[in-house]
């Protein structure tokens, strides 16, 4: 513990200076230049580049919030920018490896952690959720949790593997993006117990879904987009009812998209 806070004051006093906007920019770009970097390289040697993007995310988003950071913040601050990186990381090797696609790739990918990491500041200062600010922070942090696990979701499936190993990776994805989530509803430095129950009930309803929809001969990008949606409609239920505004029709535009998604999955289904 002492050792964390003489390295961020060691911090502050050496980048403290430095307009916080700015050092997003620059987090962004060394982000996408190592990104850039790893995709040189086969995907056999991702058990290299993965602890390399995972750490160096870690220590640029901690560079671009840096201060008042406390207890359960060490995590909930640097989810979505390092699950983000080893997400496009894991989603890149899918598509085609030539410029015509590596370049906007990398481009969307630096606009998207620049986001990432003003969001981040945003629940952070904690901003009172009357403010306009908040609820946009809110709101992009929420489209790249679903835009996360999508990708993410379509890399399980793309492999392939056993249903139960298809269970398991969809729970471990879930868990930590739910939690994320409903924390960021009433951001502070402590976690609540109820919100790591509702995670895991959440997590646990994806898992059994996925391992369900292992036996269906459907392609993996529907596949993603149905559980996606169960994603965007359980959290979008459970996070409105943590901030007392789960109304009937909030509750039927969830279930509307839930029913709209199906339909398109079933009509999708190759038997």
């Amino acid at each position: 513990m002492l050792y964390k806070k003489q390295t961020r004051k060691l911090f502050i006093r050496t980048f403290g200076h430095i307009e916080k906007r700015i050092r997003f920019v620059i987090s962004a770009l060394v982000m996408s230049l190592g990104l850039m970097g790893a995709s040189f390289f086969f995907f056999d040697a991702f058990w290299i580049f993965i602890p390399i993007l995972f750490i160096a995310s870690y220590i640029l988003t901690f560079f671009s919030v840096l201060e008042d950071i406390e207890k359960i913040e060490w995590t909930m601050l640097f989810l979505m920018p390092v699950l983000f990186t080893i997400t496009c990381y894991l989603f890149y090797f899918l598509f085609p490896v030539r410029w015509l696609t590596r370049v906007p790739f990398l481009i969307s990918y630096g606009v998207s952690m620049y986001a990432i990491f003003l969001t981040s500041n945003i629940f952070n200062v904690g901003v009172g959720k009357s403010l306009q600010l908040y609820r946009a922070a809110f709101s992009v942090n929420y489209f790249y949790q679903t835009l996360i696990l999508f990708l993410l979701l379509i890399v399980i499936f793309s492999f392939k593997q056993m249903f139960i190993i298809n269970g398991l990776l969809i729970f471990i994805t879930t868990l930590p993006l739910s939690m994320q989530l409903l924390w960021s509803v009433k951001p502070k430095t402590t976690l609540d117990r109820h919100i790591l129950t509702y995670s895991l009930l959440i997590s646990a309803i994806l898992m059994e879904l996925g391992i369900a929809l292992s036996f269906v001969p459907v392609k993996s990008t529907i596949l993603g987009l149905f559980l996606t949606a169960c994603y965007y409609s359980l959290t979008g239920l459970f996070h409105n009812y943590l901030d007392q505004k789960l109304f009937s029709q909030t509750i039927r535009e969830y279930l509307f998209v839930i029913g709209f998604v199906s339909l398109i999955f079933l009509l999708s289904i190759q038997w």
